[in-house]
């Protein structure tokens, strides 16, 4: 079973930035109660989307670089890259179902 890719500052121009596919990014931190509600979610998608979208989690305590860069404040925050380009964005403990609307919209 497909599981998110975990990204790191290191990484995150290699694996998210030159993705050919659209990536979608769970910025979460381990004592995040709302980042572990949404975590099946992410893990779900991750399922649901192989082949058509990258999903990856990026820990902003050890990552914090990359989260800056991209002004992240509060978390879980998902944001959706396409062509190295953030396109969308989804904060918050949300349903399934707003994931799959704006997943879907990147891969239109």
């Amino acid at each position: 079973m497909p599981k998110p890719t975990n990204v790191t500052d290191q990484n995150f121009d290699q694996e998210v930035l030159k993705s050919t596919l659209p990536v979608l990014v769970d910025f979460w931190a381990e004592w995040c109660g709302p980042c572990k509600m949404i975590a099946p979610v992410v893990e779900e998608l991750a399922t649901t989307y192989d082949g058509k979208v990258k999903i990856t989690k990026l820990d902003v305590d050890a990552n914090p670089e990359t989260a800056g860069k991209y002004g992240i404040r509060s978390i879980p925050t998902m944001l959706i890259f396409k062509g190295g380009k953030p396109v969308g964005q989804v904060v918050g403990a949300v349903p399934k179902s707003m994931l799959q609307q704006r997943l879907e919209a990147a891969i239109a």
